[in-house]
């Protein structure tokens, strides 16, 4: 929640920058610029983040300030740019391939017909390999224009990225500068927008710390656990990156890396499967905990909530509004806490 108290009532221009914020948030995510806006804050907060640990603020020059603001700027984005084209290549690496990760899940669930009675097997997805091969080729039929267009996207969707990116910097590097006084609306607009990087701040970099300590916990149980055992899965390292990527979202997320982990672990046998369940509900549980600790006392927003908003962001959005639900939730808590509405 902000920390502002005693607010002034609303008045005709706050209306106002509360109606053209709102649309400007679905405006980004109708014309698929959520990723340049969370690139965007990302490097906006990080940097803010620096400058205050290397005293950049306190630099009496405004020159001086804004070329150290610049510079951190710059170095985030290189730094964040290298550090994800690291992971696209590890992604698409033999050591950590995605698409041999999703072989050999559908590889396991093919091998559990032998070994299921016939009522659970005929309730399996696909029947046999010949199955398999129709539903791919009709697949790849229905959406063959999609994938035409996705090498298109995914460029379009990087220089996004790097746009936002850019845009983060530049607006920490002005806001480094000498000021002058804005007018009632634009005043309005940015703390509107103000409110929205508070909001970032606090839902993604407590959900990183989750994700982190999850991703950890989890690697000690595939990397350590299980082979002290004599259990030795493979693509862990994989299963390690996929924990941390979905457990950045919010409830959804453990429940993937969860079910990814538990299929891999029945090409070993089932007790290997029911050790990873009954290892995963722990961590589950105490995830839990940790989110109720970190991101609740944060936004002051339940599980329960969190899922709630990220169903109705998905139903009117798709994919970017379940990513974008947790962000824009903690920001529309914080407009109606701070005027003492809920």
């Amino acid at each position: 929640m902000s920390t502002q108290s005693n607010l002034a009532p609303a008045n005709r221009f706050d209306y106002a920058a509360w109606v053209i914020f709102a649309l400007a948030l679905v405006a980004i995510l109708k014309w698929h610029l959520l990723p340049a806006l969370l690139a965007g804050l990302l490097v906006h907060e990080l940097a803010i983040i620096l400058a205050a640990r290397f005293g950049v603020q306190h630099a009496k020059n405004p020159k001086s300030r804004m070329k150290s603001v610049a510079a951190i700027g710059g170095l985030l984005i290189v730094v964040l740019s290298l550090g994800g084209w690291a992971l696209i290549a590890f992604m698409r690496s033999e050591a950590g391939s995605l698409s041999a990760l999703l072989g050999k899940m559908a590889e396991i669930i093919d091998s559990l017909r032998d070994k299921l009675p016939p009522a659970l097997a005929e309730a399996l997805p696909l029947g046999d390999a010949d199955d398999l091969k129709e539903y791919i080729v009709d697949w790849l039929r229905d959406h063959a224009k999609d994938l035409q267009s996705f090498g298109a996207d995914a460029g379009k969707t990087l220089a996004h990225v790097l746009v936002g990116m850019i845009l983060g910097a530049m607006v920490c590097v002005s806001e480094s500068a000498p000021g002058s006084a804005l007018g009632p609306l634009a005043a309005s607009l940015t703390e509107r927008v103000r409110r929205m990087a508070e909001a970032f701040r606090r839902i993604v970099f407590a959900q990183v710390k989750i994700s982190a300590l999850n991703a950890f916990l989890t690697g000690i149980y595939l990397m350590v656990v299980l082979p002290l055992t004599g259990v030795h899965l493979p693509l862990t390292k994989t299963m390690i990156v996929v924990t941390f990527i979905a457990g950045l979202f919010p409830v959804i997320g453990n429940l993937i890396s969860n079910t990814v982990i538990v299929v891999v672990s029945l090409s070993v046998g089932l007790g290997a499967a029911l050790g990873s369940l009954i290892f995963l509900v722990v961590i589950h549980k105490l995830e839990y905990f940790v989110n109720a600790r970190i991101v609740g006392s944060q936004i002051n927003a339940k599980a329960w909530e969190l899922l709630g908003a990220m169903l109705v962001m998905e139903s009117a959005f798709g994919l970017p509004g379940v990513v974008a639900a947790p962000i824009f939730y903690a920001y529309l808590k914080a407009e109606l806490g701070d005027r003492k509405l809920i």
